[in-house]
């Protein structure tokens, strides 16, 4: 499948196991357990060209655990999109959902609400021309939820929604763009 994207489209990104290899059974809270995915951040450039805005969209409940702070959080977010910055991907802006699973607010994917504060602040995104890329069926049902296509990484994860397409890793996403 062919994506035919122009510099209007956003790109939305889970976190963990989409830009950095997710810890099944734990939490990456500090920047020392941080390990980007494949070819990342190197083909993070290249990635984010084609498109307006480039959100990382991810549900952090090791706030609400007591297992990190958002201070700790936002520090590594800080890093990571340093990095993403160095290497040519401009990250937009990042929504944190720090809540735990069925808490108030709500703002957990697959929940639309951290897209809809993004809406506010950005006006110019059109969720029809926007890509959600995740490797949970959170992920997929946040992206659908919203009309935007959905792109699923292949992990341990155990997933029963069916996305638009299924990569490896985010950067072969690429050769999916026209």
């Amino acid at each position: 499948m062919k994506f035919h994207i122009d510099r209007s489209w956003c790109l939305f990104l889970d976190r963990d196991g989409v830009l950095n290899q997710r810890l099944f059974g734990g939490y990456v809270t500090h920047w020392a357990d941080f390990a980007w995915t494949s070819n990342m951040p190197a083909a993070a450039g290249q990635l984010a060209t084609p498109f307006a805005h480039v959100f990382v969209i991810t549900n952090q409940q090791c706030v609400a655990k007591g297992l990190a702070t958002a201070h700790q959080i936002n520090e590594l977010h800080a890093k990571m999109q340093f990095e993403l910055g160095e290497n040519g991907m401009s990250v937009s802006a990042i929504q944190v959902a720090t809540e735990a699973k069925g808490a108030a607010p709500m703002r957990r994917k697959p929940s639309p609400q951290m897209a809809l504060e993004l809406k506010e602040r950005f006006p110019e995104i059109d969720f029809q021309k926007s890509i959600m890329v995740g490797d949970t069926d959170s992920d997929v049902q946040f992206g659908k939820q919203l009309g935007m296509k959905t792109v699923l990484i292949r992990s341990e994860e155990v997933t029963h929604e069916v996305p638009d397409l299924y990569i490896d890793h985010l950067s072969d996403l690429m050769a999916h763009l026209s």
